[in-house]
């Protein structure tokens, strides 16, 4: 197993660390996408993908060597802000999927550990939204503990 990669926890140190975290993405090499996480990270999606969130930091990186294998999966970094402060970021990406032709394009919010190591990644697609769906969240975030609304307030 790769040693982990932690982040300085300054704006330009995250900003870093993530765009190496894309390079590793991009090698296919599952331990070293996995040394950039806590071991109990949590990759989550929007309901529907994946079977739900990538739970672990080696299976974060099983499941990115595994897109990269078979559909040549490369992604890129376009814009990334960070709050140090916080220990957050949020990026906008662009995935290829070059055996497939396609181009899938998100955001991410990055939630990083004392120790400098990507503790959660929250992914959001510009896709259209489900008709069927009420609720239009990330699977298995837990929105209602982290005290996020859960109803819009009444109309006035």
């Amino acid at each position: 197993m790769h040693e982990p990669v932690c982040a300085t926890l300054t704006a330009a140190g995250i900003e870093a660390h993530i765009r190496a975290y894309f390079d590793a993405c991009n090698s296919g090499d599952a331990e070293r996408i996995a040394a950039y996480f806590e071991p109990d990270g949590v990759h989550y999606f929007p309901p529907g993908m994946y079977e739900g969130p990538f739970r672990g930091a080696l299976t974060i990186g099983k499941r990115w060597q595994a897109a990269v294998e078979t559909l040549g999966s490369y992604w890129t970094v376009d814009h990334v802000i960070v709050d140090p402060a916080t220990r957050r970021a949020a990026i906008e990406w662009s995935h290829f999927k070059r055996r497939k032709h396609v181009l899938l394009r998100g955001d991410e919010w990055y939630r990083y550990s004392e120790r400098g190591l990507i503790q959660d990644i929250r992914a959001y697609y510009a896709s259209p939204q489900d008709a069927s769906l009420e609720r239009l969240e990330l699977g298995g975030w837990d929105y209602a503990g982290l005290g996020y609304p859960l109803k819009a307030p009444p109309q006035g």
